[in-house]
């Protein structure tokens, strides 16, 4: 977890960067930002305050690591803090270079050094990267001669930072730990900012493992196991009620236990392990068979897993717990489904 309570920047740089599709160019400053104490409170508020996740990436090369242009960058500036302006240059030519969608919007970059942020109680240093897209329409008073007026002006809205990185001087050996932003593009697009410009990947820590098999398990139950076996809405639901419990009882994950306790039945189990296989070819991402379960990620992960049963147009059952207390049916007047209960609350 982040905590930024004792941040200060060090230095800043800001740049214009467009789109190069409509060859807007680079607009570099000639030196670094001079800012007062107030302003850069501010600023550590708009920068930061959008990570909230515990969910961390790494910089990666397909070739060697030294080959990703930010990493290279990166450890230029934690070597040597004052190259953080030419270091600043190079990385906004760079994300120029990556801007080639036509729906990528200009805006201004940034380049920030901070000092003294505390990641999982260790304090670092970091190099915060952030681009602003969108202008909100502000309102200004004017007092003038016993009189108001109202004036309106384009700006940053600094509750709404569109896309943001923080790169903590830790683990340089693997990539260094990352987090990442992107409140704006979720296309095509959106893929130039974490897969062209940064080139980073998901870190293999405790965070990941619950979410990739959590993600895992719920496609399984959802759409491998109809394909495979005679179930019904209910009983998926139930599996999905089963998994949930899983992880909100245990501290640690182990695949068997998992198996043996939701799944049960030995002919689903070997669908169950056949189907990570090919899952994890598929999708590229290995899913450890043992592992520290990470909370932040399970309640996440807990709010994809749909638990409701559609019927029709306007009918919903929603099953949180008790598969037992509902049967499933057709008679004359066509399908139901039958639900006991105790008391109406």
């Amino acid at each position: 977890m982040l905590y930024t309570e004792y941040v200060s920047i060090r230095n800043s740089v800001l740049h214009l960067v467009g789109n190069k599709l409509n060859q807007d160019g680079v607009s570099l400053a000639t030196c670094c930002l001079e800012n007062n104490e107030e302003l850069n409170k501010t600023l550590i508020s708009y920068f930061l305050a959008p990570f909230t996740t515990n969910e961390y990436f790494e910089f990666f090369h397909e070739s060697e690591l030294e080959l990703n242009a930010v990493y290279t960058y990166i450890s230029r500036i934690f070597d040597n803090p004052d190259a953080l302006y030419e270091q600043s240059v190079n990385l906004a030519k760079h994300l120029y270079e990556q801007s080639t969608h036509p729906k990528i919007k200009g805006g201004e970059f940034y380049t920030v050094y901070f000092k003294d942020c505390i990641l999982d109680g260790e304090t670092v240093e970091a190099v915060g990267l952030f681009k602003s897209e969108n202008k909100d329409t502000f309102l200004k008073v004017l007092h003038e001669n016993n009189s108001f007026n109202l004036e309106s002006e384009k700006g940053i809205n600094i509750k709404k930072l569109d896309k943001g990185c923080l790169i903590f001087n830790k683990e340089k050996e693997n990539g260094y730990v990352v987090a990442v932003v992107d409140n704006t593009n979720k296309g095509i697009e959106a893929q130039y900012w974490v897969d062209d410009f940064l080139h980073v990947r998901q870190r293999k820590d405790e965070y990941a493992n619950t979410q990739n098999f959590m993600t895992f398990a719920k496609d399984f139950v959802t759409k491998e196991l109809p394909n495979e076996f005679e179930v019904t809405k209910a009983d998926q639901i139930d599996l999905l009620n089963k998994s949930l419990q899983f992880f909100k009882e245990k501290d640690t994950f182990d695949i068997e236990e998992f198996a043996n306790e939701v799944i049960e039945q030995p002919e689903v189990i070997e669908k169950f392990h056949q189907y990570k296989r090919a899952y994890e070819e598929e999708s590229q991402i290995a899913i450890d068979d043992q592992f520290t379960i990470s909370e932040s990620a399970r309640k996440k992960q807990q709010r994809s897993y749909k638990r409701v049963i559609r019927l029709d147009q306007k009918i919903q059952i929603i099953i949180d717990g008790n598969r037992e207390n509902v049967e499933q049916g057709e008679d004359e007047r066509g399908k139901f489904y039958k639900v006991y209960y105790r008391q109406e609350m």
